[in-house]
């Protein structure tokens, strides 16, 4: 049984490595880069045995991990569902042509938006939706940067997002189209819920938050800055709220005001 301690040590850990990316030299980046998403996958999948056991690490790795090799050996094959797009090799090790960290990220992320699904929705279509979108989402953050950084390029980069140059509309398609059927796996054969995880709540709001920091003030990317903050906001926003309200919800002072029987309630 995976603790919770030893979880968000592996938490505190990926965002450290966050926080160093860019302050690093540039021959540093890419180290710096591989080293995030393994920290990132690693918490997500200790988190999701702490919750459901070997069983439930084994599915996120197997959903999203080979699921995400999957949808990009076929991306890099065929041009669908994403776009015709390449790898430039500076990744390091690659499966299938792949970059074997880019599986690692569909891992890392698609825990967070399975609980971020969870919390805002309640059937097994609208888990699927909402956790779908709040993984496309990120996209927005990640693809400009990757691009930028020369991880890899697109053949045909346009249309593309308003201010979001270099990435076509069709990856954020493809990334919608393939979030949604991995959430919905997830969400389907990882095991049930018994209210959001602490560290994949505290990851997904983190990378958001971040994301935004990071463009704007490091990366001069001020437009995936802008239209990212704009989207994924649309399910961060949400997910904070509805956590706040459940905490709120269930604090022991909220608990005996709320108390039929406690003596707050009688001393009016």
């Amino acid at each position: 049984m995976v603790g919770a301690a030893a979880v968000w040590a592996l938490v505190g850990a990926a965002v450290l490595a966050q926080i160093v990316y860019p302050l690093v030299p540039d021959g540093a980046l890419t180290t710096v880069t591989v080293t995030s998403v393994l920290l990132f996958s690693a918490a997500s999948v200790a988190d999701a045995a702490r919750r459901h056991g070997t069983r439930g690490a084994a599915v996120l790795l197997v959903v999203a991990g080979g699921g995400g090799l999957l949808a990009e050996s076929v991306g890099l094959a065929t041009g669908l569902p994403f776009g015709e797009y390449a790898y430039s090799g500076t990744l390091g090790a690659e499966v299938a042509g792949v970059p074997a960290v880019v599986p690692l990220a569909w891992v890392m992320m698609a825990w967070p938006a399975l609980v971020v699904g969870r919390t805002l929705a309640r059937s097994g279509v609208g888990v699927a939706l909402v956790g779908g979108v709040a993984l496309a989402v990120w996209d927005v953050f990640l693809d400009p940067q990757m691009v930028d950084a020369g991880h890899w390029t697109w053949a045909d980069p346009s249309p593309a997002l308003p201010l979001v140059p270099g990435v076509p509309l069709t990856n954020y398609a493809g990334w919608v189209l393939v979030s949604v059927l991995m959430v919905g796996l997830l969400h389907r054969l990882v095991g049930p819920s018994d209210g959001p995880s602490g560290p994949a709540a505290a990851l997904y709001v983190w990378t958001y938050g971040s994301s935004v920091l990071a463009h704007a003030a490091f990366f001069g990317l001020p437009g995936s800055a802008l239209v990212g903050g704009v989207v994924m906001g649309l399910v961060a926003v949400p997910f904070a709220v509805a956590l706040a309200r459940r905490a709120a919800w269930t604090s022991p002072s909220t608990r005996v005001s709320r108390n039929p029987t406690s003596t707050s309630r009688w001393s009016r």
